[in-house]
């Protein structure tokens, strides 16, 4: 299964059903699943701990670390998506609820290029 192929309805019951299998849905309530999301940030951000930003290119050449990354990043995105189940949220809704509402709090011509708070700027291109 791949990003492009995907979608987080398929995601959600993948997560759902492995929980299922092993009874672990009287273990994964908001307040379980919520401290889960931060726990796994967390070991996430451990592989970023004392890096200087200039030097993050590198670690995508690094298969070993990337790999130990990307198993990070599944974690947080699986008990997201649990979180999610268990709460009744829609994913794909929350986030376009949330991306209209930032892009009223910070529109494009005023903020361009800046970061709060400092308002320092970046002199690079905005992705597409």
């Amino acid at each position: 299964m791949e990003d492009k192929t995907a979608n987080i309805e398929q995601l959600k019951k993948m997560v759902d059903d492995f929980i299922a299998a092993r009874q672990w849905h009287q273990f994964h309530d908001a307040k379980n699943l919520s401290a889960s999301i931060a726990i796994e940030a967390a070991e996430l951000m451990e592989h970023f701990q004392w890096v200087h930003s200039d030097a993050i290119d590198s670690i995508k050449t690094d298969t070993k670390q990337m790999a130990e990354i990307t198993e990070e990043v599944a974690d947080v995105f699986a008990y997201l998506l649990s979180f999610a189940s268990a709460m009744d949220i829609d994913l794909a809704q929350a986030l376009s609820d949330k991306m209209a509402k930032n892009s009223e709090k910070y529109p494009v011509g005023r903020d361009y290029g800046t970061f709060k708070p400092t308002g320092k700027r970046w002199t690079g291109t905005p992705r597409e």
